[in-house]
């Protein structure tokens, strides 16, 4: 009688990235695993720290230096002396634990974003990072995990226990329409998930994006949506769909099989999506435009890991080019990267931004790393593409932020008030 040979069970894409890191043929929901991941990254607001832990502990060297990359890119205009001492801080510490990926000022930018641009995370790697924010990787396919201050045991040992997550599939069918944008599909998203909408539950769950929606998503639109359910308390998110650069065929190898068992599946037409804005309190706040019509503003900024790609910015100075920001506001332009930065000038985006009234800021987080630059003040409204808009994130805690899509943050920024950006799209 023949043998009959059992057919390889059909794993996740978290599944399967996970059981690589951690040397494992397979890993299942639940179980927790060691794995080792490719790349670890901490910004300025926690290398100090790091470094002070790890050496009341006796440590005088870290399990894989080489796989570290430090970032400045919270406090990165040094615009304090107690900035300038940190700087200096952290350039020692970095020599001291020979980290093999070291971007001071100047040198790399958000260091959500240009490690994207750079190739340094590519599809297929493990990431562990302090900020919860590194889910922006998951646009090429990349598994990011916030671990916060845990990330001190990786540095030490090489890897953290990690319990496998359920993954929540979401299907995108359709294209947006004209005005509408990837950042309001998340905000979407975002508010369903926490209103319980689809009767699903999101805590320390993976979102992951698939359909053929999904394919018509651009880098910076995938990085906006990957980014959008960050603040509910995820595990993190990823794309299962190819980027625009990379091979179907290279990205198989850990996509999600065919019949992955996922623990839900939501479906959005992005056909039906319209502009949407996060009232004041987290991205789950979100209501459509119309909701918030008419509130007047003083602060407008583009940037930050929620939208801080090329064609960001490439949106929004469609929308400014020969006009002007309306007075009262003032509007900040926060390229990403070093590398966007330079795009941006040399295309002659800048250019279009400082015509209209606005403010160029180094690469970084801008206003978003709780207003060490560009901050709102008492009593005054903005609106960004933020990450975040709890109270206080941009400076005064009497400050009210809201957040938009590139397009809705530019159309308010001309108008002086909170509009709808299809009024504006529609003349260009």
């Amino acid at each position: 009688m023949a043998s009959v040979i059992d057919s390889p069970p059909s794993r996740t894409a978290v599944q399967k990235l996970l059981a690589r890191a951690a040397g494992r043929t397979h890993v299942e929901v639940g179980e927790v695993v060691y794995p080792e991941p490719d790349l670890v990254t901490i910004h300025d607001g926690f290398s100090e720290g790091a470094y002070r832990e790890l050496s009341a502990l006796g440590y005088r060297a870290l399990r894989h230096p080489e796989r570290i990359m430090f970032v400045t890119d919270h406090e990165v205009a040094y615009s304090s002396p107690a900035a300038v001492s940190r700087g200096t801080v952290i350039r020692d510490i970095s020599k001291r634990w020979d980290i093999g990926h070291f971007f001071d000022v100047g040198r790399g930018g958000h260091g959500h974003l240009f490690p994207i641009e750079n190739g340094m995370v590519r599809p297929g790697m493990v990431v562990f990072s302090y900020d919860m924010h590194c889910t922006t990787f998951g646009a090429v396919g990349a598994l990011a995990f916030g671990v916060g201050p845990e990330v001190t045991t990786v540095l030490a040992t090489g890897t953290l226990w990690t319990q496998v997550p359920a993954t929540i599939r979401v299907d995108l069918v359709g294209r947006l329409p004209r005005g509408s944008h990837a950042r309001d599909v998340g905000f979407v998203l975002t508010k369903g998930l926490a209103e319980n909408r689809w009767a699903v539950d999101y805590d320390y769950r993976v979102i992951e994006f698939g359909g053929p929606g999904a394919e018509t998503f651009d880098l910076a639109g995938r990085v906006a949506l990957c980014n959008s359910v960050t603040e509910l308390g995820i595990a993190s998110v990823l794309f299962d769909v190819a980027p625009p650069d990379v091979e179907r065929a290279q990205f198989a190898a850990f996509a999600s099989d065919p019949h992955a068992a996922f623990e839900a599946r939501i479906e959005i037409d992005l056909g039906q999506i319209e502009p949407q804005v996060a009232l004041p309190g987290g991205p789950e706040n979100a209501v459509p435009v119309g909701d918030a019509k008419g509130r007047p503003i003083q602060h407008a900024f583009i940037g930050s890991c929620g939208s801080g790609m090329y064609e960001d910015f490439a949106d929004a100075a469609a929308l400014l080019r020969g006009r002007r920001i309306a007075d009262g506001v003032r509007m900040f332009i926060v390229p990403g990267s070093v590398q966007t930065a330079q795009r941006l000038a040399g295309d002659g985006l800048s250019q279009i931004f400082m015509e209209a009234g606005a403010m160029l800021l180094p690469s970084g987080c801008g206003p978003c790393a709780n207003g060490l630059m560009a901050p709102l003040g008492t009593g005054e409204v903005s609106i960004s593409t933020a990450a975040i808009n709890h109270s206080g994130r941009f400076g005064a805690p009497g400050g009210e932020p809201y957040l938009g899509s590139p397009l809705t943050v530019a159309a308010s920024a001309l108008a002086g008030r909170i509009v709808d950006p299809r009024d504006y799209v529609d003349t260009i």
